[in-house]
């Protein structure tokens, strides 16, 4: 007999008992979120603390934790959530990003950059640095803190200080760290944080969207 050994956890992890548990209580519970009767508040109660499990789990701000649909949906958000309320100018995206970085960076129609990593697959911070330099605030720098092919983590705080430093915005694809090593959201020093739940145990379909409160 054949025994298949499942090693794509990076792609899809497989859901946890404890998580197929929660989610079949959660959906034997009646009443919509946003309804004022009992079963109502008691949806809704369901739904604020899972909020505030998400924004323990990596030190997200109060009232900083928006749900999506997944990963995808999460950098749609915060790339165009900027892009429209016209907020950047430019766009600066590292050269080993998911490929739902730069596409969706490329779709606001907005100038795109790309930033090159070293020969050991970290982000060359000199050459942001130079990229940024002429900069006056107005844009946004996009940078992933575990890739999920080498598995190499970015210097992202000190890629945030340099962003910072010109008064820009870093987002940062958190999918493939998240679940896996510890993930600080303010000591990361980013604007806004993207993770996923099929990475580390969770359903597909589930996601979320960190942002800090200096954003508008």
């Amino acid at each position: 007999m054949t025994q298949r050994t499942y090693l794509d956890h990076n792609a899809t992890a497989p859901v946890r008992p404890e998580v197929i548990n929660a989610t079949a209580n959660a959906m034997r519970a009646d009443g919509n979120a946003l309804s004022v009767h009992t079963e109502g508040r008691a949806a809704r109660a369901m739904v604020e603390k899972a909020r505030e499990q998400v924004r323990s789990l990596v030190n997200g701000p109060v009232n900083g934790v928006i749900f999506t649909s997944g990963g995808t949906e999460a950098n749609h958000y915060a790339i165009h959530g900027l892009a429209r309320a016209g907020k950047i100018k430019r766009i600066y995206v590292s050269a080993i990003e998911h490929a739902a970085i730069p596409t969706n960076a490329e779709t606001t129609g907005l100038p795109v950059e790309s930033v090159p990593v070293t020969a050991d697959g970290v982000v060359d911070l000199d050459a942001l640095a130079a990229a940024i330099a002429g900069e006056e605030g107005g844009f946004l720098v996009c940078l992933m803190l575990a890739n999920n092919e080498t598995g190499v983590i970015q210097p992202v705080r000190a890629a945030a200080d340099l962003v910072h430093a010109r008064g820009g915005y870093l987002f940062v694809d958190a999918a493939q760290a998240v679940g896996k090593i510890p993930v600080n959201f303010v000591m990361l020093g980013a604007d806004m944080m993207a993770m996923t739940g099929h990475k580390f145990g969770a359903p597909t379909g589930i996601g979320a969207l960190i942002v800090a409160p200096n954003l508008p």
